[in-house]
């Protein structure tokens, strides 16, 4: 699977600009700002229905515009798909395949999967919880539909959970019943989310490991773990100890909402233990571990996005990803960088066939080297 063209209307710094792909190594060259990464970004949109980058949909709208679109076709199997994604400020955002609209966005999703290995990417050692149960809930979405319906019917059910303890707060009273018919309709379903996270990270780890080690310089023990209040106690138990406290709080404070992943190095944080270069090697497993996981369990190759991670990276670990660029590990891969000849002479080396796009910012030309 592969996307063949891009089409891009008031997209970020795009006013309008259209691309051919190769279904190999894809390489966009310019300086910084001249809008490579937006490519990548247009191409996620198309994946996930969502940026990467901005989850506002409308500021990802060109200045002084009103809307954008973005358009491509994807072949698998030979078999070409196109698909559409709309934006217009102040109005609902509007995906079609093959020109039907998505009843529900969550139809999507996986389909036409990505996997995007950027700089941005220390947010999932350096930020709260938040962002790592997100990475996890994203990758479990893609390829079991069922797990994303339950995730949102979780969300739906907790905010009414949490409307009701307000209502009480501001209403000066309590009714435990009136808490118990929204407890029984949480516990079933996060239980069940709690089953699936779990059986994911015992999945993951042992591919997570063999990319750290394949990448860093050294075997080191490092480890994912999957930390939740549900693994040790039942999320009804749960529920109702905590009950003083969420009317306290005017929110529900127990349940898989607070779940988190644990990245530690020879048993410590990585956060605050890890070198840079030991962060770097663990973020690009988690992403290498992320393509295969979804490679196998949807039986198609994702679309890999290197977004400016050359000159972040040193020597050695760029060595290690282009070789397994030349392998032929991934299937089509979408590369951004600031150097035209590193680019041109890491390709080279390792006798890969790029397709290389020089971006100024809304121009672009495109070569071809063998």
């Amino acid at each position: 699977m592969y996307i063949k063209n891009l089409s891009l209307i008031n997209f970020k710094n795009y006013q309008q600009a259209e691309f051919e792909f190769d279904e190999g190594v894809n390489c966009f060259v310019g300086k910084n700002g001249s809008g490579k990464t937006n490519i990548l970004d247009a191409v996620h949109y198309l994946s996930m229905c969502k940026s990467y980058l901005n989850p506002v949909d409308k500021q990802n709208i060109n200045f002084g515009e009103h809307f954008f679109v973005i358009q491509g076709n994807w072949e698998e199997n030979s078999q070409e798909t196109e698909i559409y994604c709309g934006v217009k400020a102040g109005h609902k955002k509007i995906i079609k395949k093959n020109k039907v609209e998505y009843d529900r966005l969550a139809d999507h999703i996986g389909l036409f999967p990505t996997v995007m290995i950027s700089p941005y990417d220390r947010d999932l050692i350096a930020e709260g919880s938040e962002v790592r149960r997100k990475f996890m809930d994203g990758i479990i979405s893609q390829f079991d539909r069922s797990y994303l319906d339950l995730l949102i019917r979780y969300t739906k059910i907790l905010a009414q959970r949490n409307a009701l303890l307000k209502h009480f707060y501001d209403n000066g009273f309590f009714e435990r019943e009136n808490l118990d018919v929204w407890d029984e309709q949480l516990i079933p379903v996060g239980q069940e989310i709690h089953a699936k996270r779990t059986q994911f990270i015992t999945d993951f780890l042992p591919i997570f490991n063999y990319y750290y080690n394949y990448i860093g310089e050294e075997n080191e023990l490092v480890e994912i773990e999957y930390k939740s209040q549900l693994n040790e106690y039942s999320f009804a138990d749960l529920l109702a100890s905590s009950r003083k406290r969420d009317a306290q709080s005017l929110f529900t404070t127990t349940g898989i909402h607070k779940d988190d992943l644990i990245f530690t190095i020879k048993k410590n944080a990585i956060k605050k233990f890890g070198s840079q270069g030991q962060q770097k090697s663990f973020i690009i497993a988690l992403r290498l571990a992320q393509f295969d996981c979804l490679a196998k369990n949807l039986n198609k190759k994702p679309v890999l996005m290197l977004d400016d991670i050359f000159d972040k990276l040193d020597s050695f670990r760029v060595q290690k990803l282009t070789a397994l660029v030349s392998q032929n590990i991934f299937g089509q891969v979408l590369i951004t960088d600031t150097d035209i000849d590193r680019v041109k002479s890491l390709f080279q080396e390792i006798d890969v066939k790029f397709n290389l796009f020089s971006i100024d910012e809304i121009t672009q030309k495109e070569e071809i080297y063998e």
